[in-house]
């Protein structure tokens, strides 16, 4: 059991902790009736934690985040942050789920082998980016979309996820915008609040898998 607790760093443990006090205290000040966003928002920060570890336990909780998160965003018209984790972000999950556990480092499940961003791969996503973009553009807008320029933002900053400590940033990116999207929402309903917070501190938490991911890196390239 002793083990099993040691496999996070205290800096961690710290940083879930604080992560699911700050969620549950939104939701209990300002909410108190939306028991899916809370569900879906510890399960998140949960999720978080593990996928900063190389876990694969890190991507199958995004694959139930994303359930829950397309239903919250369909409650504010947010057909975007829908369409996006419903179609992409959920089927994404199930691959680098399936990745990881096909690419573990040395034989060890709790860690996934880290690998490099090829120039070839940077390319293909700039390209897929803006093919995607101009896609959803047209179909959000046809779908009368709230906050159609930062959903379709949001579209394009959650398309990558690599085995690279770079998939971070990018999902650090996704989280800016959708703080000004749920803070244009919280505006209207302040029931959304808890839900800002969650991304939030799904922002610190991607800003911390980047730096850990960098270090992961480092140590396995020593053997």
């Amino acid at each position: 059991m002793l083990e099993k607790l040691r496999y996070f760093t205290l800096f961690e443990w710290m940083l879930w902790s604080g992560s699911v006090l700050l969620t549950v205290g939104a939701f209990l000040l300002f909410d108190r009736g939306s028991w899916l966003s809370l569900a879906a928002s510890l399960i998140g920060v949960t999720s978080l934690i593990f996928a900063a570890k190389g876990n694969p336990a890190g991507p199958g909780l995004m694959i139930v985040f994303s359930v829950l998160y397309g239903v919250i965003s369909l409650s504010f018209r947010y057909y975007g942050e829908m369409v996006t984790y419903l179609g992409m972000t959920l089927p994404m999950s199930v691959f680098s789920l399936a990745a990881w556990l096909r690419h573990p480092y040395a034989g060890e499940r709790t860690q996934v082998e880290v690998s490099r961003l090829t120039p070839r791969a940077l390319a293909l996503t700039a390209v897929l980016t803006a093919a995607v973009t101009a896609v959803f553009w047209v179909i959000l807008a046809r779908l009368g979309t709230a906050n159609l320029v930062p959903s379709t933002v949001s579209v394009v900053t959650a398309l990558t996820f690599l085995r690279s400590p770079y998939f971070a940033l990018a999902y650090a990116a996704n989280d800016g915008v959708l703080i000004v999207l749920w803070t244009l929402a919280v505006r209207e309903d302040m029931g959304y609040l808890s839900v800002l917070l969650c991304f939030v501190v799904f922002l610190v938490n991607d800003l911390y898998g980047f730096v850990n991911w960098k270090r992961m890196a480092r140590q396995q390239a020593k053997g």
